[in-house]
């Protein structure tokens, strides 16, 4: 169903939402809900490159339909601080300017970010504490508290004189979370009974069966898969994971084992937990630095990269060319983590490169070293009966987490659902909802210090680049359009061997040939003679190879 009126430009008595990333993927989680005219974020996050452009490993989503509503922008609220929910802070702020409402916890990492990008002077960073109503334009938002992997996670229940919407990211019912608090049931009852219009819902997990499992029952597990291990042990997981950094940790101690913390990350989470009031019963914990000091058998690292991303210690340790941290035969990494789609291909070449060298490698599966932080079905189901929402809208997930999960509410007596992938606007209510206008959403990679469009020019001639080489070649004519010398030509990456020389030959005479055969009108154009040499060029080398290179002409008029 659609509707007709602009929903880009949410008008009163209705609460709009549009994603511009985290429906239809994971990661690059940015919400946004409208009424009254004014926007309220929610999340702001990254996600990370799957290799598909070269030099990227960070990617967030183009803001630029919010950003041209700047004015119009009340705040951003975030709902914990995983990476992919608060990771794009520093940088997208500046495109934003707005306040920004966070958690303690959540503050106190994000401040950190925002002082590495020199922004800390210039952003208004309001810390609620859980549980606190607080206002952002037209929205009476409240923080309630949710079991994750990270301390003060939220649902937020956001409220207007339209409705009452409940967004529900990140959570799952564990009793025993390690650290942080439990779901609020006793709260999410009492929304129920005010009357939930719309449960925007997690579908990270809409496969599986169950729950997903507590983190205290993790923890004999890992205690009893470290004790089985000889060698140093090393447990990748995701830095921002603090309540299996405390179980890691715990688990050491009780194999006897001090526990070395690797990875910049890792520690800024840990210092932003000590300064929060988590963490701060834990055994010691030591630098890498520390690690050659003691015998292998009394080591465990907790270390980053378990995504296998190119810059992570994990990976460098894998690749021999960490500059402190090395393994040996009979060590042994755990990866207590699950794989994010699209880093399949990676994980599996850092896990090869350990087998390789004699590293024995354990994931989840075969053995219980990882539990999710997001709900299995049975916990949805149970949301559903405690918030009894007129409607759901599936958020956080593929689209084929999020069609599932709509087919589980509408088996749960969930008539009105709407899937709404990032760029789609839906009117919330009042009403059932219903789809709206779209627009084209847009993804932005940091390329070094700069953002570039994912789609952009640069990207792609660098993907073209990574499959067929470059060719660059200098023409020297006269003001006649004549040639002068011969033409400069170099390839890179195309060519190879002892016919090299030929094939760059051949291209030259080509690039002659095409040249003197311009026409008077022509050859006195310097675009004409360019686009003259490169078809030559690319038609010859393609001949000879079968690649066609990007080619860059320079055409030199004396």
């Amino acid at each position: 169903m659609s509707v007709a009126n602009d929903l880009l430009n949410p008008g009163p008595g209705e609460i709009v939402f549009m994603p511009l990333g985290g429906s239809g993927e994971i990661g690059m989680n940015l919400n946004l809900y409208g009424c009254d005219g004014q926007w309220m974020i929610v999340d702001l996050g990254i996600g990370f490159c799957d290799g598909d452009a070269p030099g990227v490993d960070i990617m967030v989503a183009d803001p630029d339909f919010i950003a041209q509503r700047r004015d119009a922008l009340a705040g951003i609220v975030l709902t914990h601080a995983h990476e992919d929910h608060i990771g794009a802070v520093p940088i997208l702020w500046p495109r934003l300017g707005c306040p920004i409402y966070a958690s303690p916890f959540a503050a106190a990492v994000v401040r950190r970010k925002l002082s590495d990008a020199g922004l800390i002077d210039e952003v208004t960073l309001h810390v609620v504490k859980p549980g606190e109503h607080f206002d952002v334009g037209p929205f009476s938002v409240e923080f309630v508290a949710a079991a994750h992997s990270i301390p003060e996670a939220h649902f937020v229940a956001i409220r207007s004189h339209a409705g009452l919407v409940v967004h529900a990211t990140d959570w799952k019912l564990d009793s025993g979370p390690v650290i942080g608090q439990v779901s609020d049931e006793a709260k999410l009852r009492a929304l129920g009974d005010e009357g939930v219009d719309v449960l925007m819902c997690d579908s990270t997990n809409a496969f599986v069966d169950g729950r997903a499992g507590s983190e205290a029952d993790l923890g004999p597990s890992l205690t009893e898969v470290i004790g089985g291990c000889r060698g140093r042990v090393a447990v990748a997981c995701f830095s921002s994971n603090i309540a299996r950094i405390a179980t890691i940790v715990r688990a050491a101690a009780a194999n006897d084992r001090e526990t070395c913390i690797v990875g910049r990350s890792l520690w800024r989470m840990v210092e932003a937990a000590r300064e929060t009031g988590y963490l701060k019963d834990l055994p010691r914990l030591l630098t890498e630095h520390d690690i050659g000091y003691l015998p292998p058998e009394k080591v465990a690292v907790i270390i980053t990269g378990s995504q296998g991303e190119p810059r992570a210690a994990l990976t460098r340790v894998a690749a021999g060319d960490h500059p402190t941290v090395s393994l040996v035969r009979g060590d042994t990494v755990i990866f207590s983590s699950r794989k994010i789609p699209g880093n399949e291909i990676a994980i599996g070449r850092v896990q090869n490169q350990f087998a390789r060298q004699g590293i024995e490698v354990i994931v989840d599966g075969p053995r219980f070293v990882h539990v999710s932080g997001h709900p299995g079905r049975d916990e949805l189901t149970t949301l559903y009966g405690w918030l009894r929402p007129k409607a759901l809208i599936p958020i956080h997930g593929e689209a084929r987490h999020m069609f599932e999960h709509v087919a589980l509410a509408r088996q749960s007596g969930i008539s009105h659902t709407v899937v709404a992938e990032n760029g789609t606007s839906v009117r919330l209510c009042p009403g059932p909802p219903a789809a709206g206008d779209e627009i084209q959403p847009g993804r932005l990679g940091l390329d070094g210090t700069r953002l570039v469009p994912m789609d952009g020019r640069a990207l792609r001639n660098r993907n073209k680049i990574s499959f067929s080489g470059s060719a660059v070649a200098t023409v020297i004519i006269d003001g006649h359009g004549d040639l002068t010398d011969d033409p400069k030509l170099t390839l890179h990456g195309v060519i190879e061997g002892d016919d090299a020389d030929g094939i760059v030959d051949n291209a030259i005479d080509a690039v002659i040939g095409a040249v003197d055969a311009l026409s008077n009108a022509a050859s006195g154009d310097d675009d004409a003679v360019a686009e003259a040499a490169r078809r030559a060029v690319r038609r010859s080398v393609h001949k000879a190879t079968g690649k066609r290179p990007v080619t860059e002409i320079h055409v030199v008029r004396i």
